[in-house]
Order: structure tokens, then C-alpha cells, then sequence
């Protein structure tokens, strides 16, 4: 395949993920129609079918693309250069200034489980931004072994979900960021003893 031809093939697929976005965003992954998406994408159906199997691997698509995203952020601000807890904070800071794009919550924490299974959420989590938060709690907690680990961050990774849902519906984010500050403290003060 010739450059160019690789680099239509490549924005033809970005087109359908960046109008399916748009759509799932705002309809719903059950209420948006294929069409719709081809039609946003100024695309054929054919060149949807040639990309993605169905509507479920392009919806798949997107929700990799927002992971990737969140994990970017997280990463670009979670440097440890002022230790474990900073950069902990830090990276839940950007974890909510990442989750703020419209529709992302909407799409990672209420349509991907619905639609994909919590199975493939949890797996991609766990490729993306739940590893920083792995790696941040080690770093900050090595006293909590290998065996309480993989809980803490699944218990974390949980609150941080759950708090950016509430900062999306109108909670203050400043509080919340207060709250899993909190957390982290208490946990490795509770660890330490």
C-alpha cells in the first residue's frame, strides 16, 4: 500500500471514530445508527464495514482512543520529582482535568461498561491510566505488598471514577481532589503503623 494510500485509509478510520465520538456522545451508543455515523463521517458504509466490524468495534475504537487520552494526561503531569504522594495528587488532577472533555465521562464510565462488559473496561483500565495509579501507590505504599495492591488501586481507581462522575454533575472538584488526597493519606498512614 502507497503512503497515500495508507494515509487515506488512516484518516478515513480517524473520520469515523471522531464522528462516532460525536454521536455516542451525544445520543447514546443504543440510540446512534450506523448511518448516521457514515453520513457525520461524509463516508460509505462500505468504508465503515472495511474499518470496524460492526457498531460495537467502532464504539470499541473510541473508548480506546479516550483511555489513551486520560493516560497521556496523567502521565504528562504525574512526574515523581517531588515524590510518590505529589505525583499521585498531581495525576488525579489531571485525571479529572482529562475526564472534563465532554462526553468523556459519559462515555468511559457509563456507556463502555454497559456496552463492552466490565471485563474489557477493567482490562483496558488496567493497560491505561490504572497502571500509573499502580505504580504511584507502590511507590508511595511499598509496604502494602504485592497482595494488597492490586485492591488498593482497584478501590481507588473506583473512587476516582466515581468522583468524576460527581464533578460532572455539578460536585466541586476542589473538594474531591481534598477527598482523594484524604484517602491517600490515611491509607499509607494506616500501612506505615
Amino acid at each position: 500500500m502507497s503512503r497515500s494510500n495508507r494515509e487515506r485509509t488512516e484518516q478515513t478510520r480517524q473520520a469515523l471514530i471522531d464522528a462516532g465520538r460525536r454521536i455516542f456522545v451525544e445520543k447514546g451508543y443504543a440510540e446512534t445508527a450506523t448511518p448516521e455515523i457514515v453520513a457525520a463521517a461524509g463516508v460509505t458504509r462500505g468504508a465503515l464495514y472495511h474499518h470496524f466490524e460492526d457498531k460495537k468495534a467502532l464504539f470499541q475504537a473510541v473508548i480506546e482512543c479516550e483511555a489513551r487520552e486520560v493516560a497521556k494526561a496523567i502521565e504528562a503531569s504525574s512526574v515523581p520529582a517531588d515524590g510518590p504522594r505529589a505525583a499521585l495528587i498531581a495525576g488525579a488532577s489531571a485525571y479529572f482535568t482529562a475526564m472534563a472533555q465532554p462526553g468523556r465521562t459519559r462515555l468511559l464510565l457509563m456507556e463502555a461498561p454497559a456496552v463492552l462488559g466490565l471485563p474489557a473496561v477493567a482490562a483496558l483500565d488496567a493497560e491505561n491510566a490504572e497502571a500509573s495509579l499502580r505504580a504511584g501507590l507502590a511507590a508511595l505504599m511499598p509496604e502494602a505488598g504485592a497482595a494488597l495492591l492490586g485492591p488498593l488501586t482497584s478501590l481507588l481507581s473506583a473512587a476516582f471514577d466515581r468522583a468524576a462522575i460527581a464533578i460532572e454533575a455539578g460536585g466541586e472538584r476542589r473538594d474531591y481532589e481534598q477527598a482523594i488526597a484524604a484517602l491517600l493519606d490515611g491509607l499509607a498512614d494506616h500501612l506505615r503503623r
